[in-house]
């Protein structure tokens, strides 16, 4: 049997013996050191579904593939902990990731903009024993509901994952790129959705009400600019897409993987993401960094939004698909 006669249930169904026998959460240990380790409790960060990639280049043949922390050369790894070159009948791949965790911002400043636009800088004020600490993430688009207008971003960026309360101030730029507290509010945070330690999640994502509306536009820093329509596409495999972060600004990439379950670091702990999409650079720069957190996703022909990015490595973005975003949180993109 050729990989090209396996139907979409039966590689699903092997990507889910997959994530069962590898990617259990109670099995994974952060790496919290230089250690090399091949267990795969250990090393396996994710598992997804694309085409083989052999010598660098893609292939036609549909796999399940395993995302690890670090690529061993086959002579190095214990038989025992080999992963194995098929579930059931269909084939896999092992691509080396890095360790997946939650894009915080490193210190970079970035400006004020009044109207705010998508793909700058924004964040939370920190309280309690963390008041003093700063911190920033990306402003991701801007989306309305029952006649609102919202700042979109991630959990981790706008709620401090799941820890602040609603009608906590959300300020452009965020507190970590020297703006000034008692000027620079716009926002409100007013919903988010919960981030689980336990179980799966689906989206990293959270809205804050605008002060007033004309306070953002929702045309995106150069070069994503305008959005064709506020209607997502569905992500797909190969496609090209784009972005503009608080961080690395504006960065190009390709679509590997929209069926990816992933583990990812964050101060809660390791949190298990199903179905996620995968993007790869598509030059030499990375596609994003840290600080990039709650970035829109964009389709580079049509203009139309496909992800929220909320986490990664230097070589490959994890992102919600939008749709699932919009859904969650009852709201919808201005274009």
């Amino acid at each position: 049997m050729t990989t090209a006669q396996f139907s979409l249930a039966e590689v699903q169904k092997a990507k889910d013996q997959a994530v069962a026998q590898f990617l259990h959460p109670d099995n994974f240990r952060a790496a919290v050191s230089f250690a090399l380790r091949s267990s795969p409790s250990i090393n396996v960060v994710g598992v997804g579904i694309g085409p083989k990639i052999t010598k660098g280049k893609v292939t036609a043949q549909t796999c399940v593939r395993f995302y690890v922390g670090q690529k061993h050369a086959a002579n190095l790894i214990p038989k025992a902990n080999a992963l194995p070159t098929h579930v059931g009948k269909v084939p896999t791949d092992v691509i080396e990731t890095g360790w997946f965790h939650a894009f915080a911002a490193a210190i970079s400043p970035r400006k004020f903009m009044r109207p705010a636009h998508p793909g700058a800088s924004v964040g939370f004020a920190l309280t309690g024993t963390q008041a003093g600490s700063v911190m920033a993430g990306t402003f991701g688009a801007v989306v309305e509901a029952h006649g609102k207008r919202y700042i979109l971003s991630n959990n981790h960026v706008l709620a401090n994952e799941n820890e602040l309360p609603l009608g906590s101030d959300i300020f452009q730029p965020g507190l970590l790129d020297l703006n000034k507290p008692a000027t620079d509010k716009i926002a409100k945070l007013s919903q988010f959705i919960e981030l689980k330690a336990a179980g799966s999640n689906q989206v990293d994502c959270a809205i804050a009400e605008l002060n007033a509306a004309a306070l953002a536009s929702a045309t995106i820093l150069p070069k994503v600019g305008k959005l064709s329509s506020g209607t997502p596409l569905v992500a797909k495999e190969q496609m090209q897409v784009e972005k503009t972060g608080r961080t690395s600004g504006y960065t190009t990439g390709v679509i590997r993987d929209v069926q990816a379950t992933v583990k990812v670091t964050y101060d809660l702990g390791t949190l298990t993401f199903a179905n996620q999409i995968v993007v790869v650079n598509a030059s030499g720069s990375p596609f994003s960094a840290a600080g990039d957190s709650g970035s829109l996703i964009v389709e580079r022909s049509k203009k139309q939004a496909v992800g929220l990015l909320f986490a990664g490595t230097a070589s490959h973005t994890l992102a919600n698909h939008i749709t699932d975003v919009l859904a969650a949180l009852g709201v919808s993109l201005v274009a």
